[in-house]
This record gives structure tokens, C-alpha cells and sequence, in this order.
């Protein structure tokens, strides 16, 4: 059953993250329900989410993705109808933002080019990690500074900017295959990338939780403190809905900084 559910989502696009976590979650809730797929109704789908929040302790959002893994099992492969299964919402966060200055010293303080490199590229064009372990050379036009995104989130092409001190660097870096960065194995996965910010991170002392999204956040955020448009924004993330974009408007301090407390005023 699970590599129909696998081939479903194949078909339909999904991401190599999710695929795996979609599958993880069914596969956790049959054998904590201990039924074969068939046996199951809706309720035992409330059970098992039941399960994750008291035991389990998930927060809402990893609750959230739980039972999309579940209801895409059951209703669009096992096609059951299940309906009026709700998990608690999700509070609205703000994303993590670096200072320019942070991101300085999260840079000066990489231990190796190629890391510094893809720290810089995802800052720079604020790629997805999942974006940055598939670019391909043939998706660079460096002269032009500009990149194109092929399939991405939702099976999108984009054109993403380069910054021109970061296109100069890229064209003096070895092919060592179609992938601009690549490791001993092939491809890079997300999570080497991952341990890599971390860990930079650390050693720049900076102290908030920095990830590859983080850089995301931070392009964002820094292009509209310079003015740009937050439009251009939206199609340079490769955001289908403009709400998204217009969370940075919230996270943005540079304009707040430049208000006048009412107390100096008196």
C-alpha cells in the first residue's frame, strides 16, 4: 500500500521531503492502530492524532502535516471521504530574520569555499534549500546575473537574481558535475546543507536559530528595506499567494526604527 501511496504522490509532484513524510506517518499510525489500511475509519484517524498531541507532544504544524500525510492516504488513494478531521490551528509566527551584520559574520566565519559559497547563494537569491541541492549549471546565466529555478515548489519555474561579486566566484568554480554543488556521492542532500548553516552559525555566535530558511527570510526582508517592490518580491520567492510576501512587511524594523517614541516628543 505504502508504494501506492508513493507512486501517487510521484505523479503528483510532491517533494522528496514530503513524500518520505507522508509515508512515515501512515506507516507510525498502523502500527500504533495495529489495522491494515482497509480496516480503518475515520475515527481511528482521530485516535492516532490524539495520540501525537498528548504523547507525542507534536506542535501544530508537525500535527498539521500528520494529517495531511493521513486524509491524502485515505481519501485520494484508499478513496474513503474521510471528513471533519481537525487538528489545533496553527498560531501565526514570524520568521527568523538576520542583520546584514549578521550575515556578515555568518559568512566570514564559513570554514570551507564551497560552504561559504552556497551560504552566499542562498542569501543572495533566497533559494529554497530544496532549490539550492538541485540547481544545475545550465540553469546559470551568469553574465546576465540571473538564474531560472526549474520545477520548483508546486512544479514552478522561476528566474532568480545573483549578486554580481557572487556571479564572479561561480564562474571560477570547478564542474565537477551537472549540479553546482556536489559531494563526493553525487548531488548534496538538504541535510548536509543544513548542518552546514548550523553549525557556521555557531561559530559566528550568533544566537538565534539560523537554517538555510533563515537566508530565505533574510533576502526577503532586506530587499524590502531597501524600497523594492513587494511584488518583485513575491515572484522572486516563487510565492503563488501575495499574503505569504507580505508577511515580511511585519518582520521588517528598519522603518520602525525611524519612529519617533512620543516621550522624546514632550
Amino acid at each position: 500500500m505504502m508504494k501506492l501511496l508513493e507512486a501517487e504522490l510521484k505523479l503528483r509532484g510532491y517533494s522528496g521531503s514530503t513524500i518520505e513524510s507522508y509515508i512515515k506517518y501512515n506507516l507510525d499510525c498502523l502500527e500504533f492502530l495495529k489495522k491494515k489500511p482497509e480496516e480503518i475509519i475515520a475515527n481511528d484517524l482521530k485516535i492516532y492524532l490524539a495520540h501525537l498531541i498528548t504523547e507525542k507532544r507534536l506542535s501544530p504544524r508537525t500535527l498539521n502535516l500528520a494529517r495531511s500525510a493521513l486524509l491524502f492516504f485515505y481519501n485520494n488513494v484508499l478513496e474513503k471521504g474521510f471528513v471533519n478531521i481537525k487538528t489545533p490551528k496553527i498560531t501565526a509566527s514570524l520568521p527568523t530574520v538576520l542583520t546584514k551584520e549578521e550575515v556578515k559574520r555568518l559568512l566570514e566565519h564559513s570554514s570551507a569555499k564551497k560552504s561559504k559559497l552556497m551560504m552566499m547563494l542562498l542569501y543572495s537569491s533566497g533559494l529554497r534549500v530544496s532549490e539550492l541541492v538541485n540547481l544545475k549549471w545550465n540553469n546559470l546565466e551568469l553574465d546576465e546575473k540571473i538564474a531560472w529555478v526549474r520545477s520548483g515548489k508546486g512544479q514552478k519555474d522561476r528566474m532568480i537574481i545573483l549578486s554580481e561579486a557572487l556571479s564572479d566566484l561561480l564562474k571560477k568554480l570547478p564542474r565537477q558535475s551537472e549540479y553546482v554543488f556536489s559531494g563526493r556521492n553525487g548531488q548534496l542532500s538538504t541535510k548536509n546543507i543544513q548542518k552546514i548553516v548550523k553549525l557556521t552559525a555557531s561559530k559566528a555566535n550568533i544566537s538565534k536559530k539560523v537554517t538555510p530558511h533563515t537566508l530565505r527570510h533574510s533576502f526577503a526582508t532586506h530587499l524590502l528595506e531597501t524600497g523594492n517592490d513587494i511584488r518583485v518580491i513575491q515572484e522572486l520567492l516563487g510565492h503563488s499567494n501575495l499574503q505569504t510576501t507580505q508577511i515580511y512587511t511585519h518582520v521588517s524594523s528598519e522603518h520602525k526604527k525611524k519612529v519617533i517614541s512620543p516621550l522624546d516628543s514632550l
